[in-house]
């Protein structure tokens, strides 16, 4: 090709490859949004940051103050950094971003947070620093305020049906109370506290924030332990034109435990688990016993397995065994009970009633 078309045709093909910037007028390979990259730059913010945050943070449980509700979100540093997520803007058309936050403590009621923004804009890589100042408020939550004046919502009355409650009942009830408190208020029941807890003579009254933790209580009491329970509210003011209740809920545990000897319906039973359903055994027969604790009316309580006493096992044939009766010395014939392993000579548990004398299961607390 001729040296002089080739002069020409460079300087053509140059002016080909660039653009005009139709602001600044500059030459450039690429448009960004019709303009030249530094001045699309220069009217194009990545991120915005306002230079001063300030945050509610409950001085007793670190609860922070959040669209007007409080929410419970971790430690202080987690707090803080939420705060400026929350007010950190970063721009609609920015892609694969990547922030980075670096907080650090001032004093105990502030911290100076230094943000760092990466991002692909229009297929151009930009990188962005801010730099904020989070300020704490401290004061009481609403939950922490509640508890704090004894407010209470609900009150679990635990009693048991024609008995005294046991110690251990309680404390099982109790404990209870404490998992299903936690279980709740993780769960975002702010008002799932218990505020105070009575002892008496018939049982106790635990003194609860939240009705629900109130009902769901009683439920979980009911599948692990067994019984019934009542609701009865009580109005005791108003709020914003509503009525405010507080609910008494009255915690009935089963009139049978385990252990417990009943005559029901002409059987002589030993209970040995007592939930929703009374498990146990047919002395009698040597059968199992099951039914919902709730059907078990008419039952009579006669005897305890504490009331046991010992007595001489003479013989075991097949189905039956002869034992020594402690009272009249006279041998007899008894059913053999469940999982019994005892040899002739051995001294076995069995129990006097009116109905007869009965040989109670080996270890049958631990096999139903």
């Amino acid at each position: 090709m001729d040296k002089r078309l080739i002069s020409i045709y460079l300087p053509f093909t140059h002016l080909m490859s660039l653009t005009l910037c139709p602001k600044c007028g500059a030459e450039t390979k690429r448009l960004y949004k019709n303009v030249c990259r530094k001045c699309f730059l220069e009217n194009f913010t990545l991120a915005v940051l306002p230079l001063v945050l300030h945050t509610r943070i409950c001085s007793r449980c670190n609860a922070r103050f959040d669209r007007n509700k409080w929410r419970d979100e971790g430690d202080l540093e987690d707090i803080v950094i939420r705060t400026v997520e929350d007010e950190l803007f970063v721009h609609g058309e920015a892609d694969d971003v990547d922030i980075v936050m670096d907080p650090r403590e001032l004093t105990p009621h502030l911290y100076k947070v230094k943000v760092e923004i990466d991002a692909m804009v229009e297929g151009e890589p930009l990188h962005q620093e801010l730099v904020t100042e989070v300020r704490i408020i401290r004061e009481a939550c609403d939950r922490c305020s509640r508890m704090s004046g004894g407010y209470f919502e609900a009150i679990l009355q635990i009693r048991a049906a024609n008995r005294i409650v046991t110690p251990e009942e309680i404390d099982a009830c109790k404990l209870i109370c404490a998992d299903m408190v936690e279980k709740l208020w993780k769960k975002g029941d702010r008002f799932a506290f218990i505020t105070d807890c009575i002892d008496s003579k018939d049982g106790a009254d635990i003194y609860l924030g939240s009705a629900n933790a109130g009902r769901q209580i009683c439920k979980a009491v009911v599948s692990e332990i067994g019984g019934t329970f009542s609701e009865s509210p009580t109005l005791y003011g108003h709020k914003d034109g509503k009525d405010l209740y507080r609910i008494t809920f009255s915690m009935r545990l089963p009139e049978f435990m385990p252990g417990d000897i009943i005559l029901y319906k002409g059987s002589v039973i030993e209970i040995r688990n007592s939930g929703k359903n009374s498990k146990g055994i047919y002395l009698g027969t040597g059968a199992r016993f099951l039914i919902e604790t709730e059907k078990l009316d008419g039952a009579i309580r006669i005897a305890n397995r504490d009331d046991a006493v010992g007595a001489v096992l003479v013989a075991v044939e097949g189905d039956d065994i002869m034992v020594l009766d402690p009272t009249t010395y006279q041998t007899i014939t008894l059913k053999k009970p469940m999982f019994f392993s005892s040899e002739a000579g051995d001294e076995i548990p069995v129990i006097s009633t009116e109905q007869g004398l009965f040989a109670l299961p080996e270890d049958s607390a631990h096999r139903l």
